[in-house]
């Protein structure tokens, strides 16, 4: 589906996240399915099992730079209606969404394929770092 009726939204902020505004923001009366991928903060990693938050940076302009890329890249393997890509930057405590993906489609199975893809994607190329924090200390962990 390649018409001017087809949305996508790539955000980087401090702000925390919706994810009912980024599901309804991929609504349409053609879809079949919505999928809405939300990362949250756990509160362990790599044999810590205490820490309480984590705290990102991003290279802002790069980042919708590359997810754009993602994303294009996914429309061009699945049949989607409208894609939402969104990373937080700054401190997210436990159980707090760092990271969402929302697509839309006719189908369910490309909704799903795209979601994966575009996270995937992401946590592998977007110029995003990750700090974890734990009582007493704190790190920056390398990415996927």
């Amino acid at each position: 589906m390649n018409d001017d009726t087809l949305r996508t939204r790539v955000g980087i902020s401090a702000d925390p996240l919706d994810p009912a505004a980024a599901y309804a923001e991929v609504a349409d009366d053609r879809a079949g399915a919505t999928v809405l991928f939300s990362g949250t903060v756990r509160n362990h990693s790599a044999g810590k099992t205490d820490i309480d938050h984590l705290e990102y940076e991003a290279y802002a302009e790069q980042v919708r730079e590359k997810i754009d890329e993602i994303i294009a890249e996914a429309r061009r393997e699945w049949d989607v209606l409208h894609v939402v890509a969104e990373h937080r930057t700054g401190v997210v405590e436990v159980r707090g969404v760092s990271v969402l993906v929302a697509v839309s489609s006719v189908h369910r199975g490309a909704a799903f394929d795209c979601a994966r893809y575009i996270i995937d994607e992401l946590k592998k190329r977007a110029p995003i770092w990750k700090k974890e924090h734990w009582p007493g200390g704190a790190e920056w962990v390398e990415g996927a």
